[in-house]
């Protein structure tokens, strides 16, 4: 059970969650287009294979030996997804399709995935649970969702555990992608131009979840081989406003200006995870705070400029 098959191994969280397998004595096959992710985030003990997980034809590639699939291979971002609706459609649900088919060829023991609070659209009172209705607001949502249906079909084939992911944040996030990740941008924003422009009303919140809290998610989910066939939000539980997020920032950044301008397409006006889930099947609890690591993401992210 010692063999895994990471995707978007060179994006921010699967490179970080690569590590942590590394570390623990974990043979690692990494799959990447970089078509989001970057070659030197792969770390240098992967197996690597360069390929589109959307092209049937790059799974002779692989090795057919493989214990267990973390897919978190895609196009991440809700608004990006409007500009080619197709490209979005290959990169999150297609890709997810022909690799739950690899998956069970090889008899895989579990698939784990990652899935987007972006599923859920707008929720009533903010707070999400995986019971929630889901009504997705973009292309990206939809595509997600899709393989998450994909997913339950094939679950007596290829049992699964989805996370539902929240807003990560941290050190090693791409800093020059202005469409993808609120507070890198935010944080990049305001090292490089001394301004916030924020796309929406300052009311608007999201739930903020530190890389490592995740990398830890991902880990205790993978080696508990009880957890099968569940859906789970991966978020801290704490409801954090646009104009809290933009305060702490100014914390250790002053004198950045803020610019309200209009709001991106099928953008969520507020959502958080209700985290009862998490704690009872993974005991994760005590999510790290987010004033103390914006302030080492940004100490980081002014020493990579």
């Amino acid at each position: 059970m010692n063999k895994i098959l990471i995707t978007g191994v060179g994006g921010f969280i699967a490179s970080s969650i690569a590590k942590k397998f590394i570390k623990n004595n974990y043979k690692v096959i990494g799959v990447d287009d970089f078509s989001n992710g970057n070659f030197e985030n792969v770390p240098p003990q992967v197996k690597f294979y360069f390929g589109d997980l959307a092209d049937k034809d790059f799974y002779s590639k692989l090795p057919n030996d493989i214990n267990i699939i973390l897919h978190l291979a895609g196009q991440s971002s809700g608004e990006i997804s409007f500009d080619d609706p197709v490209s979005d459609l290959n990169k999150n649900t297609v890709s997810t399709l022909n690799l739950i088919e690899f998956g069970i060829k090889c008899k895989v023991k579990k698939f784990l995935y990652a899935s987007s609070m972006s599923v859920y659209g707008n929720i009533d009172n903010g707070i999400a649970d995986e019971e929630s209705n889901t009504f997705p607001l973009s292309c990206y949502g939809v595509s997600k969702l899709s393989s998450e249906f994909y997913l339950k079909i094939y679950k007596s084939k290829i049992p699964y555990i989805i996370f539902r992911m929240f807003n990560v944040y941290g050190p090693g996030q791409d800093m020059n992608n202005d469409r993808q990740g609120m507070a890198s941008i935010f944080i990049a924003s305001a090292l490089n131009h001394k301004k916030i422009i924020i796309k929406g009303s300052l009311d608007r919140f999201r739930d903020f979840i530190y890389i490592d809290d995740v990398v830890n998610a991902w880990y205790q989910a993978t080696i508990n081989n009880k957890i099968i066939n569940e859906i789970i939000n991966l978020g801290t539980g704490i409801k954090t406003s646009v104009k809290e997020l933009t305060g702490i920032i100014i914390k250790y950044l002053p004198n950045t200006e803020i610019s309200v301008s209009n709001p991106t397409p099928g953008d969520q006006n507020g959502i958080y995870s209700n985290n009862t889930k998490l704690e009872k099947l993974l005991k994760i609890t005590n999510p790290t705070k987010l004033e103390d690591r914006i302030k080492f993401f940004i100490e980081w992210a002014k020493n990579i400029k």
